[in-house]
């Protein structure tokens, strides 16, 4: 399966979706002088638009190692990715500004059943953009698509107090257009916290498998006394391991050798996103 090839083509099928819920939210919300409705448009707009920084990202991810570059160049997904809680940030911010001038100018919104077919609909939209690039970005290993579906998952939240808000809103309580707006900044910044951080992690090299299970699973290995100084770092599907291992002092450079191409094999079996292991083997000082 070309991993670059069905990335991009879930990106396209969504930026299609996406673009398609934005603009009818935002057309209608404009129409009806709906804070609520039409900051919600333009939240899905800015997923449209980090489809296409996606579409992008992915493109310079897969291209294969080079001198320069001797690990990939596969964290260009990450650094899109926050692109991506960056755009929800100041998206967050565009929100409460807007709901506290509806507040401070007194705004009405004008609605009508059309209000609930339209956010019905776009609901429908949106829970199925979610489903489908969620499940697709854990199938192809890229937090990229997991970040952007969660991006799509605050609109169906959005979308579902828009609603409830409505059914009150048409009996006065036309404050919860303002109030709704302020919610729906919240949601979005906390997931683009949420984004941020999960993305930093990886571009700071957090650990991504615990050593105390590759300790256990090396000292498993025939031949070898100790496990120490294990290191992780990289990516979804693309892990890199480097450890040091303690053998018998007295054996060969080839029976060495045979032994650190076990462990490589028995990590690479035990975690299948992990793609390169550096093994350092080091003389049992205390045999």
């Amino acid at each position: 399966m070309d991993r670059k090839r069905e990335i991009r083509k879930v990106l396209l099928i969504t930026l299609f979706l996406n673009l398609l819920v934005s603009i009818a939210k935002i057309i209608y919300g404009l129409k009806v002088n709906s804070l609520a409705i039409y900051s919600d448009g333009f939240h899905s707009l800015f997923d449209g638009v980090s489809n296409i920084g996606g579409i992008i990202g992915i493109y310079l991810a897969n291209r294969p190692p080079d001198r320069e570059h001797p690990y990939g160049h596969r964290k260009y997904e990450t650094i899109f990715a926050v692109f991506i809680g960056v755009l929800m940030g100041f998206t967050s911010i565009e929100i409460l500004k807007g709901a506290y001038e509806a507040i401070v100018k007194n705004k009405r919104p004008e609605l009508d059943e059309r209000a609930f077919i339209v956010l019905f609909l776009t609901m429908a939209v949106n829970i199925f953009v979610y489903l489908f690039e969620r499940k697709k970005g854990k199938q192809l290993k890229s937090e990229f698509l997991i970040a952007d579906s969660s991006h799509t998952k605050t609109d169906i939240y959005i979308t579902s107090g828009i609603i409830l808000a409505i059914f009150f809103m048409n009996s006065g309580f036309y404050i919860l257009d303002s109030i709704s707006g302020i919610i729906i900044g919240f949601l979005v910044a906390r997931e683009a916290f949420k984004i941020l951080k999960e993305s930093t992690d990886i571009l700071i090299d957090k650990a991504l498998i615990d050593s105390s299970d590759i300790e256990k699973i090396v000292k498993s290995c025939n031949d070898v006394q100790a496990c120490e100084d294990i290191r992780t770092r990289g990516t979804a599907g693309q892990i890199f391991v480097d450890l040091k291992i303690l053998v018998d002092s007295q054996i060969s450079v080839k029976e060495g050798h045979e032994i650190a191409e076990r462990v490589e094999e028995i990590i690479k079996k035990e975690f299948p996103d992990v793609v390169d292991v550096v093994v350092h083997i080091e003389p049992n000082r205390e045999n």
